[in-house]
């Protein structure tokens, strides 16, 4: 019990605490060394556990390592390798249907406003729409001048991963004992069971989240593909990349594909194999695969999970409301063990 520790036991669990808060916040002031620090950290923790799966065979740990880290290389780098070329071509001639898309946009928005005058008699003027276009305009200028240095920081970072990826596999065993031996006595046990069972969480629910993503994406690929529709990767992939957004991913990975099949094939056979598309691939993740894979890993009661999201969207926008759940999830272990602590309950 906390009542039951002594002074100087009290000054390590102190200046231990003053530790944590002060390393945390050193690292918050270089995201170029934290941002891809964290990226690696969190691949770790998916392919971790591999290492005694391959030790089993009799093969020597530092070997079981190698074996494991040109396995995740070769599972990221030859996806890209065979994607990119035709993303990049797609993302190139996406442009020349800009215009026509825009003036899809304007001759429905002008339908639209016709009937409501013609049944209400208000006239609703283009000021909607022509601010809508130009924010979009806006929006999509800002995201190309970022390019260069967004495009920096991944290539920086296509090395610094790899790199931080090797050596926490490699030596991740040996700073976790280290970093042990500095854990006070009177809060070890429970340290260690609290970051054990956020390391699995946050492992399984990266895990998940990147296969419920993989598969919105081959879904909608493939059935784009098969409907000979334009962009089918491209699209896929927006698909794939928004569906990590809880919530509101589906809506914005759809949005696309929408109002390009409109601008493209109209009201017709092809706009409907879209529309069904994308339901029954939202379905099937919404049905099948979120609660499977995902819902269970964070245990969280949907009324948390919604809270999380909305918080973080407030305070962090988009990446605050992607991190939300894995935070919650761990805000729930903090406040479980916090209670177990206040009333003597023992943690398993």
């Amino acid at each position: 019990m906390t009542s039951q520790i002594n002074k100087p036991e009290k000054i390590r669990l102190f200046i231990f605490v003053l530790g944590i808060v002060l390393f945390c916040f050193s690292l918050s002031l270089f995201p170029r060394v934290t941002i891809p620090l964290s990226v690696a950290y969190v691949i770790s923790l998916i392919f971790t556990p591999i290492i005694p799966m391959v030790m089993r065979f009799g093969i020597k740990r530092a070997t079981a390592v190698n074996i494991v880290f040109v396995s995740i290389l070769f599972l990221f780098s030859y996806p890209l390798i065979k994607i990119t070329p035709t993303v990049t071509n797609e993302a190139q001639n996406v442009q020349y249907y800009l215009p026509k898309i825009e003036n899809f946009l304007k001759s429905e928005y002008k339908e639209v406003t016709n009937k409501i005058e013609e049944k209400t008699g208000y006239v609703v003027g283009d000021e909607i729409l022509n601010n809508s276009l130009s924010y979009g305009q806006k929006a999509t200028t800002e995201i190309l001048l970022q390019v260069p240095k967004y495009l920096g920081s991944v290539i920086e970072w296509i090395f610094l991963v790899p790199l931080f990826v090797f050596f926490i596999l490699k030596d991740g065993k040996n700073f976790k004992n280290s970093f042990l031996k500095i854990v006070p006595n009177s809060i070890f046990e429970r340290f260690y069971y609290l970051s054990h069972q956020f390391n699995r969480q946050l492992g399984d629910y990266i895990f998940a989240k990147f296969v419920e993503a993989s598969i919105v994406g081959v879904i909608i690929s493939t059935g784009l593909f098969i409907i000979d529709v334009r962009f089918a990767l491209l699209l896929g992939l927006v698909a794939a990349l928004t569906n990590v957004i809880p919530y509101l991913g589906p809506i914005l990975g759809t949005i696309p594909a929408i109002v390009f099949g409109l601008a493209e094939y109209g009201w017709g056979p092809t706009f409907g194999a879209i529309a069904i598309l994308y339901i029954v691939a939202n379905c099937i993740d919404i049905a099948l695969v979120f609660p499977i894979l995902v819902s269970k890993i964070v245990n969280l009661h949907p009324l948390m999970v919604v809270v999380s999201v909305i918080l973080g969207s407030t305070f962090f926008g988009v990446v605050g409301m992607i991190i939300s759940i894995p935070l919650a999830a761990a805000f729930k272990l903090i406040s479980i063990e916090v209670y177990n602590e206040l009333y003597g309950v023992k943690s398993r």
